[in-house]
């Protein structure tokens, strides 16, 4: 499985459920699809899995978590960002690339000016899930270590302070802490 693959997985589980916003459900759908597939391909999903969520560990990232979601743990942000890949390849990149461009998506327009609560910590297991549904046994440990980057230090300040979060976020903030 590449990433293309994975992608198209993720889709293909948000077309064939009632409501692609809820998640969980994306995620158990996408769990069910991925155990059509090898132990070598889930393995492989896995690390992709591993990959994305590197990909998006980034501090401007965890402050649009946090005023969305009304504030943001560790856990927190790790299910958010799992909620973010079950939105799909497009979104996602979008997201990571300008975090700010949350406020686009109708799933937080909707949720605004309230707390939105937006995680998905099922995301983190379907591959864990899809292999043991396969294999009977939990995933092997990850052989290929992912680094994840520093976080970056111009955005170490109080995710509470108003004022930074709407200098650096403007539309998210409109939307929630105004």
């Amino acid at each position: 499985m590449d990433m293309q693959q994975f992608w198209g997985l993720i889709e293909d589980s948000r077309r064939q459920i009632l409501d692609p916003a809820d998640g969980d459900q994306v995620a158990g759908r996408a769990s069910a699809l991925l155990s059509a597939y090898s132990r070598e391909e889930i393995v492989a999903a896995g690390q992709i899995l591993r990959e994305l969520m590197a990909k998006s560990y980034r501090t401007p990232l965890w402050a649009a978590a946090y005023v969305v979601n009304g504030g943001c743990s560790d856990d927190g942000f790790d299910y958010f960002r799992g909620w973010l890949i079950v939105q799909g390849c497009e979104v996602f990149e979008h997201v990571v690339a300008d975090p700010d461009a949350l406020a686009d998506l109708p799933v937080i327009r909707a949720h605004a000016p309230g707390e939105a609560h937006l995680e998905c910590e099922d995301t983190l297991y379907i591959a864990a899930r899809a292999h043991r549904a396969v294999t009977g046994e939990e995933l092997p440990p990850h052989s290929i270590p992912i680094p994840y980057r520093e976080l970056d230090p111009a955005w170490d300040f109080d995710f509470d302070d108003r004022a930074e979060m709407k200098r650096r976020l403007p539309r998210l903030a409109t939307l929630f802490l105004d």
